[in-house]
């Protein structure tokens, strides 16, 4: 059976750093995996996602509308940007799962006042029958020693969702995150578990 994860941020956030950890975390698990990096506007603080697939054997990938298993969102609006791409329930299926920190990153039609930040959105999300687990990343990031750990934060939470060696998480940490800054990273891993 396949799992699949899409992360969801705005450039500057991490995205690409998380997908590399659970990328190497779920190799030394064991796994085939698969990482795409879809940059997007990650230079102008646009949308960026990235899509990690795993399992025995996996040819692709890309995860179209409505195949993510979990979709970690670092930020809200990107959270609602990218809600059609989780699972949805049926009689069939178990639903999919959204992570999301609660942290606002206004976009520029926001601070330009051409629209209004939705206040509302993890409570529309829970409306459509997705599970949400909602944390606030960035207090936490904060707590950790920085406020660029709240990637590392979210993968704390998400490696809850998944049934991985913890070992094997905190090793793909130290593979993927430079020296300087690996014990905030850890401590942000470790407090996004909790």
């Amino acid at each position: 059976m396949t799992k699949s994860v899409m992360f969801v941020g705005v450039g500057g956030q991490g995205t690409l750093l998380a997908s590399r950890i659970i990328g190497n975390a779920v190799i030394a698990e064991g796994f085939d995996a698969k990482v795409s990096e879809v940059h997007g506007m990650s230079q102008r603080g646009g949308s960026v996602s990235t899509y990690v697939k795993f399992g025995e054997e996996v040819h692709s990938p890309i995860i179209d509308k409505g195949e993510a298993d979990i979709i970690v969102a670092f930020e809200l609006m990107e959270a609602a940007r990218w809600v059609s791409y989780v699972k949805a329930a049926s009689p069939t299926q178990k639903g999919g799962l959204m992570i999301i920190n609660t942290q606002k990153l206004d976009p520029m039609p926001v601070i330009t006042g051409a629209v209004q930040y939705n206040e509302d959105i993890i409570n529309k999300i829970k409306g459509l029958g997705i599970d949400v687990i909602e944390l606030n990343a960035l207090t936490l990031a904060e707590q950790a020693g920085s406020a660029k750990t709240v990637n590392v934060v979210m993968m704390g939470a998400l490696s809850k969702q998944l049934d991985f060696d913890v070992s094997r998480w905190e090793t793909a940490i130290r593979e993927c995150v430079p020296q300087k800054a690996l014990e905030m990273n850890l401590k942000a891993f470790e407090l996004g578990r909790n």
